[in-house]
């Protein structure tokens, strides 16, 4: 199945969720598109939880089925941890999402399209990977062509605060990951023990 590209704000409604991260989709509609309006949620089965996890978190940080099964498997073979948490991490440790985590970015998807387009280094090699798997320590810039674009000069200049685990040089504009994330640090708003559940239910 190909990555949905369709309106963000729409989709957030459905899942209950800001895919964006800013919580302005769900402001003034908190509740899913459809002439039911406010009504139109129904009780779901556990399957349907399930489902919903999946797809709110898959929606988040932008990944196709295929992509995601995948890293969840990869995640599955790490040794320490917890399935559900190596998988979060994971999907943090993309480079697209640390570019975002960055403030490079002022969403995941503008941020894929950065890195898509070579405005992105790692260690001082242009990466255009958005799944590469940043490591810890690994300095992320932008390239020295791209550092007076305007939609990432708005983006630093918008954000307010950024995770304990990223650090920033603003006048650089380079970052890195000072360490891997905690779960507690990582989005409230998703139950990864029904991501779990549903794939061990596939087989």
């Amino acid at each position: 199945m190909s990555r949905y590209t369709g309106p963000s704000w729409k989709k957030s409604r459905r899942l209950g969720i800001s895919l964006s991260g800013t919580g302005k989709e769900l402001e003034r509609r908190p509740y899913a598109p459809g002439q039911h309006g406010p009504t139109s949620r129904k009780k779901l089965s556990e399957y349907g939880l399930q489902l919903q996890e999946k797809q709110k978190l898959r929606h988040m940080y932008g990944l196709n089925e295929r992509q995601f099964a995948t890293l969840f498997k990869k995640a599955g073979k790490m040794t320490e941890g917890k399935h559900g948490e190596n998988f979060m991490v994971l999907l943090e440790r993309r480079l697209d999402n640390v570019v975002y985590r960055l403030g490079l970015a002022s969403t995941r998807r503008q941020a894929r399209q950065l890195v898509n387009h070579g405005h992105i280094t790692v260690d001082g090699k242009r990466i255009d990977i958005p799944s590469y798997q940043v490591e810890v320590g690994q300095v992320i810039a932008v390239r020295e062509k791209s550092k007076e674009m305007t939609t990432i000069r708005a983006a630093v200049d918008a954000l307010f605060g950024r995770p304990e685990f990223i650090t920033f040089d603003t006048e650089t504009l380079e970052g890195s990951l000072n360490r891997l994330p905690l779960r507690e640090e990582l989005t409230a708003d998703i139950d990864e023990s029904y991501i779990v559940e549903y794939y061990n239910k596939l087989g």
